[in-house]
């Protein structure tokens, strides 16, 4: 960096203020204690999405244009990777029947842990490359076999069964059969029991675990700067809530997602294990992703436009945002928790 603004307290402790100010603003008037409608997550999103660019902005005028790119990378990079999130926790949502009025301030709770997970795992990768520079190598093909997994489908990996944190809730606490309005937790028969809506929180916290191990090594590819890559995932996950009312159209409409990101996963996957050879800058990296988020998209309208079953399709990618675990089955599971624990 040309200038010294992104070290010291002080950017952490102004970019920390405004995250917190970012999701009080979130909670309090995005849809707060109803279901958000389309319209309204439209508008949000593109909001977010203003007010995101616009910080890349701040830190061309105040640092230098080299950071500048090298956050928009960051955010691109973790933006799309944070549909893979949605889809993930729409299934969650389905599996464990959350009434559609509280998902947003489920959602709201999710992206909090997010942000601390990814906060941890951002420190603690950094300490590791300073140390150890192989791990460069490892974090390599880590994403390598996350470019591989996201092509199999994600939703060939949620099964709650055989979550460790959802064995533990219902290990801990008795848990009810039905949803009891907000609540996490409700008092029966002079006993705390855990509801389905905590059950459904803390598997969206395991799954936060394992997004936070996906996403970082990512970041590490386009920069080593844990200031711009927590900045970068800020604004990336403060936008989910109004991105999740959008979700379903997305994965009508863009046939060609999971190929996609695997696609940019697998080239910023060799850009890091090459970058003794090679180190591409800032800018070539920006190029790279856009591209090839273009090529994306414009194959998915031309694929559609072109193939007759376009419909059915559209209706057969959307599917994959209902769970086959029904709610049902899940109410009954947790009837069985109050009478023995697993």
């Amino acid at each position: 960096m040309t200038v010294a603004v992104l070290t010291g307290p002080v950017p952490w402790l102004i970019l920390g203020g405004a995250t917190i100010l970012f999701l009080i603003v979130d909670l309090r008037f995005f849809a707060r204690g109803r279901e958000p409608e389309f319209r309204e997550g439209l508008i949000w999103s593109v909001g977010w999405l203003v007010v995101s660019l616009l910080a890349a902005l701040v830190l061309l005028v105040l640092d230098s244009a080299e950071d500048a790119v090298t956050y928009t990378t960051v955010y691109f990079i973790e933006r799309s990777l944070s549909l893979d999130n949605l889809f993930v926790f729409l299934l969650l949502f389905s599996y464990f029947g959350v009434p559609a009025e509280h998902r947003a301030r489920l959602l709201f709770w999710g992206i909090v842990a997010a942000l601390v997970l990814r906060g941890l795992a951002i420190l603690g990768g950094v300490a590791l490359l300073e140390q150890f520079h192989f791990v460069v190598y490892i974090l390599g093909v880590l994403l390598l076999f996350l470019a591989y997994r996201i092509l199999k489908g994600v939703d060939d990996n949620v099964d709650p069964d055989k979550n460790f944190i959802v064995k533990l809730v219902r290990r801990i606490f008795p848990v009810t059969g039905e949803f009891h309005e907000h609540h996490w937790f409700v008092k029966q028969e002079g006993k705390r029991h855990a509801t389905p809506l905590f059950l459904c929180l803390a598997a969206v916290v395991a799954a936060d675990i394992a997004f936070a191990v996906d996403s970082i090594p990512a970041a590490f590819a386009i920069t080593r700067d844990s200031a711009l890559i927590w900045m970068g995932n800020v604004f990336a996950l403060l936008g989910l809530r109004a991105l999740f009312v959008l979700v379903e159209g997305l994965i009508k409409r863009f046939r060609y997602l999971d190929e996609t990101i695997a696609v940019v996963l697998a080239l910023v996957a060799i850009k890091l294990l090459l970058e003794d050879v090679y180190k591409l800058g800032p800018v070539p990296s920006l190029a790279m992703v856009a591209v090839a988020f273009a090529i994306g998209i414009i194959a998915s309208i031309v694929a559609d436009r072109r193939d007759p079953d376009a419909e059915s399709k559209r209706e057969e990618r959307a599917g994959r945002t209902t769970s086959d675990g029904p709610a049902e089955e899940e109410s009954d599971r947790a009837a069985e928790a109050t009478v023995g624990r697993d």
